[in-house]
């Protein structure tokens, strides 16, 4: 199956320059897609342009990568309703090192013909004088031209207007592509429906100043089935760095998704045949309740971007704080993931010298923790069987914990009927 019709039948594309397809189909070709710098992290949203390129690398093309180093410092105002902040070389330089981390879990960059390939547009940009483009680059492109881009005509019509450097934009990212089609062969740029406009600049850049012909594709941008943006939570966007995002709630984000939804990311976010994925859903549709759709797609997705002990984890964690399983994963956890796990959880702090000496259970969870607000409460709780202490239910009030009670000789879970759980960390 070619590019294009992966594309096409994963529901991802949106826009083809005319010709593209033809060219894609006739020889192997180097393209692009931009990512922008301004944090130290890939997020969710991302994933479409990096499935974009895995698609693109496995059908023989050649994926370049570039990161915007030059373009991360004024932003790009394509649909957005403000002018962003502008970050300093030191903090993008950081970004861009991040990002190459992250793409190359994806992407198998190497000196082949068919391996991915990294650009930062600053190398070029840096040197490259103010007078200079304006007269190099600036000529080439009419006000006119620029003016009739929806994007700007949105910023234009806005309370917030345009600055001129957010306006130079198209113009910066248009030479990206005739830098890239002059000096790496890249033929093809693609991007999100939103990028249509910046793209189609460069095309005409290339075909201005060197009579060249240059291609395009965009992708959809992915919405929920409701009509919501995608990639967004209550508590905000969902990162590809566990340290932003942990591998946990990452998973859990996939496993939370609609039917609808997940009927459809599965096609966009993982590299499951048609027929696997023909066979999930039927699979699903007869027993909807097992969520078969939503656990392949998190599955898949969580270790392609973290790892197979993450996914475990992140399903143990699950099976948890949510079913019937047990604790001992949580020994296999450094200090920072077992917090991560436990993330909203209250957690309440003990000395370490109380429980070496022991602590009476009514004690522990009403004195030196506040599990329950009187020890009347825990008693009667407890002798009615809904008290447990690291999964195990708890009848006897005359209890002593101590340290042998410790998970990883740091930490007591308690629980409070079904579903309310507390973390006591040992100091």
């Amino acid at each position: 199956m070619s590019f294009v019709e992966e594309l096409r039948w994963r529901g991802m594309l949106q826009d083809i320059m005319p010709g593209t397809e033809e060219l894609l189909n006739k020889e192997n070709v180097s393209g692009y897609i931009g990512f922008d710098p301004t944090g130290d992290s890939l997020h969710v949203g991302h994933l479409t342009q990096i499935m974009t390129l895995i698609h693109f690398q496995n059908a023989g093309h050649k994926p370049v990568a570039l990161v915007g180093g030059a373009t991360g410092m004024i932003g790009d105002p394509s649909f957005k309703s403000a002018e962003r902040n502008l970050l300093d070389e030191a903090t993008l330089q950081h970004n861009v090192t991040s990002l190459k981390t992250q793409l190359s879990k994806f992407l198998h960059f190497g000196d082949g013909d068919n391996d991915a390939k990294m650009v930062n547009n600053y190398d070029w940009f840096k040197d490259f004088k103010f007078l200079d483009f304006i007269r190099d680059v600036g000529k080439l492109i009419t006000v006119n031209y620029m003016m009739a881009k929806d994007s700007v005509k949105k910023r234009l019509e806005g309370d917030n207007g345009l600055s001129f450097t957010e306006f130079t934009y198209q113009l910066i990212q248009g030479y990206d592509f005739y830098y890239l089609w002059k000096h790496h062969n890249c033929k093809v740029q693609m991007g999100g429906s939103d990028q249509w406009g910046n793209i189609v600049t460069g095309s005409e850049i290339i075909r201005r100043q060197d009579q060249g012909t240059a291609y395009a594709i965009t992708t959809q941008l992915i919405k929920k089935a409701d009509g919501q943006k995608f990639g967004k939570t209550e508590s905000g966007a969902v990162w590809l760095d566990p340290k932003k995002t942990s591998p946990y709630k990452f998973y859990q984000f996939w496993l939370n998704t609609t039917d609808d939804d997940a009927k459809n990311w599965i096609k966009i976010f993982t590299l499951k045949t048609k027929e696997e994925i023909d066979a999930i859903v039927a699979e699903h549709d007869a027993a909807p309740h097992t969520r078969t759709v939503q656990k392949a797609l998190a599955k898949d997705i969580t270790i392609r971007t973290h790892s197979e002990k993450d996914y475990e984890t992140a399903v143990k964690t699950s099976e948890f704080l949510f079913g019937n399983g047990s604790l001992e994963f949580l020994t296999e956890l450094e200090h920072d993931s077992v917090l991560e796990v436990f993330d909203g959880v209250p957690q309440f702090e003990i000395n370490r010298n109380q429980l070496t000496e022991g602590v009476n259970v009514l004690d522990l969870l009403a004195v030196h923790t506040q599990v329950f607000p009187s020890k009347g409460e825990a008693r009667k709780m407890l002798q009615g069987g809904g008290v447990a202490i690291n999964k195990e239910k708890i009848n006897d009030i005359e209890l002593v914990v101590n340290t042998t009670h410790l998970i990883s000789d740091r930490y007591i879970v308690a629980q409070r009927g079904k579903k309310n759980y507390f973390l006591i960390i040992v100091k």
